[in-house]
């Protein structure tokens, strides 16, 4: 065996752990980062539907705004999303001011956002997210009067 044959016997192990290394731990980061952005997009639309339930059965629209906001924020925190910001929009067709009336169509937009898991705010601007949001539509009811929004 002759001496250069010999300074390299075992590298081979070396470099293949540190290859292994070098492209496991990116993998591996981007599946955790999908199983986030997966759950917070499971989380989103739980909160879009439950936020549309909350205010349908309210019984006022400014009550429903409450009740829907308490809804999206408790539906985002049962899946672990306690400390992201929410914001709920609702909006109601035909009666865009009375949406407790007639045959009105309540679509309820949540909008939230999933922070990256271990990624540096080094490059300024905060840490990476991703934006999430869902709808849902739920229809108020086909015998209810329309009182011209004094509801």
């Amino acid at each position: 065996m002759t001496a250069s044959a010999k300074d390299e016997r075992g590298s081979a192990v070396v470099e293949l752990v540190w290859l292994g290394i070098l492209l496991l731990v990116p993998m591996l980061w981007i599946v955790v980062a999908v199983f986030q952005v997966q759950g917070g997009a499971f989380a989103v639309t739980s909160a879009a539907r439950s936020a549309a339930r909350a205010y349908a059965l309210a019984p006022s629209d400014v009550a429903g705004d409450q009740a829907a906001a308490a809804a999206a924020r408790q539906a985002l925190s049962d899946q672990g999303l306690d400390r992201v910001p929410v914001d709920v929009d609702v909006a109601c067709t035909p009666y865009p001011n009375a949406c407790h009336s007639g045959t009105s169509v309540i679509t309820v937009r949540v909008t939230s956002q999933v922070v990256l898991p271990l990624m540096p705010d080094f490059l300024g601007g905060g840490k990476p997210s991703f934006r999430l949001d869902s709808s849902h539509t739920v229809p108020i009811g086909r015998y209810v009067p329309v009182d011209g929004g004094t509801s």
